[in-house]
């Protein structure tokens, strides 16, 4: 996880096309300059970026399961709850599941636990446009980075 250039999936776990899900993992930088803000003498990771890892971990479902025919870009974020505070070094397992794919858009369902307790959840729309042909080399190259064209 790299907070400061929005890199936050390390890499995935498991991709179930079957089933619509999937499973990622991230470590908490000990630093980083977002923790210099967020708080000083007492770093953690905003909610914000809690958020931005769901979606992250969404996104790349979405893009697995559509073999990267189409792009999904964050248009809302619905019941989120955030219920426990994440310090530097935390191992994060975050899960994304697909409630609904079509007419453009994608919903799904997200959550991160830390050592096995929850950490925030939320819902999650996309709007799926066809691939920027500026993004797709850089998309596929850390989609491969992350494990999940291998998994797909």
């Amino acid at each position: 996880m790299r907070l400061e250039y929005f890199e936050m999936i390390d890499r995935v776990v498991r991709f179930d096309r079957e089933g619509k899900r999937i499973e990622v993992r991230s470590t908490v930088p000990m630093e980083s300059p977002v923790f210099e803000g967020h708080f000083p003498d007492h770093p953690l990771v905003p909610g914000v970026l809690l958020t931005e890892t769901m979606a992250q971990a969404s996104g790349y479902l979405v893009l697995g399961l559509v073999d990267f025919a189409h792009m999904p870009f964050l248009v809302g974020v619905d019941k989120a709850r955030f219920r426990s505070f994440v310090p530097p070094g935390t191992v994060l397992d975050i899960e994304a599941s697909l409630e609904h794919e079509g007419s453009g858009y994608a919903v799904t369902k997200a959550r991160i636990r830390a050592e096995g307790k929850a950490v925030c959840d939320a819902e999650l729309r996309f709007k799926t446009l066809p691939f920027p042909a500026t993004l797709d080399a850089r998309m596929r190259d850390q989609a491969r980075r992350i494990g999940l064209l291998e998994s797909a």
